[in-house]
């Protein structure tokens, strides 16, 4: 089973746990958690243990407490996630009784991104196909260097997706858009990407390392309570209304005016400076 240890890595270029193949790392970085999908030798494709080790990463990231962002990268230099290993398919996904058990799982690691409680960024660079789409949807916010490619090959394989991952394609680019992808199978570019609202930002090729870094530090500086509240909000209002549980988001709004935070983000406004906030 893949190591799920959060590490605390002297650098992201060492050789840690990130480094070895075939697996899902996680790592802690100052106020940022690191998902890799490390499989690089078959471009991040995503085993069913991978599958499987993705809840328990997210699981483990979102409570640490020096944790306040939680970032997801493809292992390597040249690709996101190609998507899930197809050479297990004979296997794991031979026919629907085996199918409907390994969508379980794909559907159990979009859940872990989309209803984490902190803030989910997918960084990614280069290939973005089917799977690895699906994780990158199920994420809050999706960065991507400028030349990145994104599918759905679905309609090439003759597989079906889990539901939830397809509501999360349609609640970004709209269902006629999501049927385009997945009726034509076609790649397009993170320009294209980031028009249909595939991706929320481009980053130039050779800023992108830089970019990523001062976005997180961006989002790692704000109150987590406030954070966690606007997520709660936005899921809630842009979701269906009937499952949401509206005194759990209304709750998450109080708990920011009771917080220490409050009072420090108050007192820096005043004092003009740059508030320290502690998350409690």
């Amino acid at each position: 089973m893949p190591n799920l240890e959060p590490t605390m890595p002297p650098s992201r270029t060492s050789s840690t746990p990130e480094q070895k193949p075939g697996r899902i790392a996680a790592a802690v970085e100052g106020q940022v958690g690191w998902i890799t999908i490390n499989n690089p030798s078959r471009r991040n494709a995503v085993t069913l243990a991978m599958w499987e080790a993705i809840p328990k990463a997210v699981s483990r990231l979102a409570g640490e407490d020096a944790v306040r962002v939680i970032a997801i990268k493809g292992g390597g230099e040249e690709t996101f996630v190609a998507g899930a290993d197809i050479s297990e398919f004979e296997t794991v996904r031979r026919d629907a009784a085996s199918a409907r058990a390994y969508e379980e799982v794909n559907a159990a690691a979009f859940a872990a991104l989309r209803d984490c409680p902190k803030p989910t960024v997918a960084m990614i660079r280069g290939f973005c196909l089917g799977g690895g789409l699906g994780l990158a949807a199920a994420c809050d916010i999706r960065l991507a260097e400028a030349g990145s490619l994104f599918a759905i090959p679905a309609g090439k394989l003759g597989v079906g997706y889990p539901p939830q991952a397809v509501r999360d394609i349609v609640k970004l680019v709209g269902p006629a858009r999501a049927k385009l992808l997945f009726y034509t199978a076609a790649r397009i570019d993170s320009e294209e990407a980031l028009r249909i609202g595939l991706i929320d930002r481009e980053v130039a090729a050779g800023t992108f390392d830089l970019e990523i870094a001062r976005f997180l530090e961006t989002v790692a500086g704000h109150a987590p309570l406030t954070l966690k509240a606007a997520k709660a909000a936005i899921d809630a209002v842009s979701g269906d209304p009937l499952d949401a549980d509206w005194d759990s988001v209304q709750a998450a709004a109080d708990a920011c005016f009771d917080s220490t935070d409050f009072a420090e983000g108050r007192s820096a406004f005043m004092h003009k400076r740059t508030p320290r906030f502690s998350g409690r």
